[in-house]
């Protein structure tokens, strides 16, 4: 996993001062991702306190464990010990702009996260660090 800067709606609030975390799902036979890659390590120094990190769920099948990314590319994106998204998104980094700085600034993304977003926030989140 890459890392330029060295990261459930209704979960507890993260503390305050915990570090946002944006982590990219993709694989690397898929084109999109590779188109969509730069522009988000691009994204990185527009966001200097956010950790970026690319994970390709093919070759580090163990961290993804069983959740099914089907659609590229999907971000993680969390704050703390919480997961705050998890879902596809238009591969066009100005979407994903948006959506972090909405989730920065308060604004929940959804109202239910798939069951199993903690855990894969908890395995990535632990190599981010």
């Amino acid at each position: 996993m890459g890392s330029d800067n060295s990261a459930k709606v209704g979960q507890p609030a993260a503390p305050v001062g915990a570090t946002w975390s944006v982590v990219c799902l993709c694989a690397a036979w898929c084109g999109v991702c590779r188109q969509y890659e730069p522009q988000f390590q691009a994204l990185s120094k527009k966001f200097p306190q956010v950790r970026f990190g690319w994970v390709d769920v093919e070759d580090q099948e163990a961290l993804v464990g069983d959740v099914d990314v089907e659609t590229f590319p999907t971000l993680l994106i969390g704050r703390g010990d919480h997961a705050m998204f998890l879902g596809p998104l238009l591969p066009q980094v100005k979407v994903l702009e948006r959506l972090l700085q909405s989730l920065m600034d308060g604004q929940p993304a959804s109202s239910l996260l798939p069951v199993e977003t903690n855990a894969l926030w908890q395995r990535i989140a632990g190599h981010l660090r």
